[in-house]
């Protein structure tokens, strides 16, 4: 049990006798600590790896779901590559990189799972959750192989809180009220309550469940070192979990206050990690972004706004399919007698009202001078940035290029993604960056590209995701741009540019 962690004091092996009673009663999270051992199991380099790995994952539909995915995310799908299978997903992924993914999934959506109490134990959840996506950011700036242990050990950082709002609701608002009275912090005042600090609560926990000593390592508080220290793997995980964690507790009320306390984290762990304060600064905001999506009930997600906004979008994409229906009913009418030129111009209005894209441009292909160019544009300022939106046809590995080669409808969920910034070429990011999602429609006729559609959503549209429906209708309308083009023989694909 969790008190077979012998703490330094009759006090603290108090609390965690307390602690593993509580945690009897409730039950001792049955469903994490299977996981967790199946998940270890499959880590450990026994054989058949990717097999038990994929048999662990299988066993539970929601971390299927969350695997899949991940591996057909914009870092691995832009280029074509589309994962079905949990077993194509191990080796994509490997099996290390989705174990530590598992292991935060399980332990937060477990913990979760029972939780009745919003105003304290899903609190400090979501605060590990935001801690997560903060480590993830940063790694994935640093470019650390580390990336997902990392991520693991900052949503751990916190574990002793976690379990302790979760099991002992009461002795935690004891502990506020003792730290309120003596102007401490709860982990200042947390020894002379409990006999021993928070961090030491959570690791109890994890020696229970049976965690690698390296994550158990990475969990542990690691203040700024000194400029020119030699820094471990170890240490450089553990200081980006303290900044995590601490970031996290800052940034979750959204404030001015809380804001200054994160750019003096980035200031001070910024050597140890390796990464510029501006380029950890830029991380840092890139998770608030995600961030406000993810959680529920954080300031920092203003909920009551989202769900408002969320309401308005999902009313106008059901107008939007409408909307489509009837363009394409247009561009039926028009087919035998409008020019290529016309029938793009019907196409990227119509994709534009009936998604609800804050920019859609039409990009065309000139081969007497090897680029494509934008040539029309829907939305405000676009008219602007048309002169600057050209790039040469030679292919580049970049998520253009891969659409036009794949000849199919590509949809980016998240173009902030620091894993996927590499596939998006310099001219979109001083045109277009401000948008957060977007689609690529490639037209391709007589099969050569000819250009292709694009459109996108900025901040301002609440997280989405494009329906099966919505596909088929995209795949309609490109398909009529391409047989007016085909029709006429002898024309080439830059006629559209007429």
């Amino acid at each position: 049990m969790i008190n077979s962690y012998k703490a330094a004091t009759a006090l603290g092996n108090k609390t965690l006798t307390e602690l593993g009673d509580c945690t009897r009663r409730r039950g001792d999270m049955p469903g994490f600590a299977k996981a967790i051992t199946a998940i270890l199991g499959a880590m450990r380099g026994e054989d058949e790896q990717e097999f038990n790995m994929t048999r662990t994952v299988l066993s539970d539909p929601v971390l299927t779901q969350k695997v899949l995915r991940l591996a057909n995310s914009g870092m691995y799908s832009a280029f074509g590559q589309h994962v079905n299978t949990v077993s194509k997903a191990v080796l994509v992924l490997g099996t290390e990189a989705i174990g530590h993914l598992a292991l935060g999934l399980k332990l937060i959506e477990e913990l979760a799972a029972t939780s009745n109490d919003t105003t304290i134990a899903h609190v400090e959840m979501e605060k590990a959750v935001l801690a997560g996506l903060v480590a993830q950011q940063i790694a994935y700036t640093a470019e650390s192989r580390h990336g997902e242990e990392a991520v693991v050990c900052s949503m751990l950082h916190t574990l002793g809180r976690m379990m302790l709002t979760y099991y002992m609701p009461e002795r935690w608002h004891e502990l506020q009220r003792l730290a309120d009275q003596t102007s401490r912090t709860v982990e200042e005042a947390a020894p002379e309550l409990l006999g021993l600090s928070l961090e030491e609560v959570g690791h109890a926990a994890a020696m229970h469940w049976g965690l690698p000593k390296a994550l158990l390592n990475g969990m542990r508080t690691l203040a700024p070192a000194e400029p020119g220290a030699e820094i471990s793997e170890s240490d450089w995980i553990a200081a980006l979990s303290t900044m995590a964690a601490r970031c996290a507790e800052s940034l979750w009320h959204d404030d001015a206050e809380g804001a200054e306390k994160v750019k003096q984290l980035t200031e001070s762990y910024s050597a140890m990690l390796g990464v510029e304060p501006s380029n950890l600064a830029h991380a840092i905001e890139q998770a608030k972004v995600i961030a406000a999506n993810d959680l529920s009930i954080a300031p920092l997600s203003r909920p009551a706004e989202r769900r408002a906004k969320a309401l308005a979008k999902t009313r106008q994409r059901a107008a939007g399919n409408k909307i489509l229906l009837s363009g394409l009913s247009d561009m039926r009418d028009v087919l035998d007698t409008a020019s290529p030129g016309q029938m793009v111009q019907i196409a990227l209005e119509t994709v534009y009202k009936g998604l609800d894209f804050s920019r859609a441009v039409a990009f065309v292909r000139n081969r007497k001078d090897n680029k494509y160019a934008a040539k029309i544009s829907f939305g405000e300022g676009t008219r602007e940035l048309l002169p600057s939106m050209a790039f040469d046809d030679a292919y580049e590995p970049n998520v253009f290029h891969a659409a036009l080669n794949s000849d199919r409808v590509i949809f980016i969920e998240n173009a902030h993604d620091a894993k996927f910034s590499a596939k998006l070429p310099l001219w979109w990011r001083s045109s277009l960056a401000e948008a957060r999602s977007f689609v690529i429609l490639p037209l391709s006729a007589n099969g050569q590209p000819a250009g292709f559609l694009y459109g996108d959503w900025d901040e301002s549209f609440p997280p989405i995701q494009l329906s099966q429906t919505e596909f088929s209708l995209l795949n309609d309308m490109r398909a009529m741009v391409v047989r007016a083009v085909e029709r006429r023989h002898g024309v080439t694909p830059e006629a559209v540019a007429r």
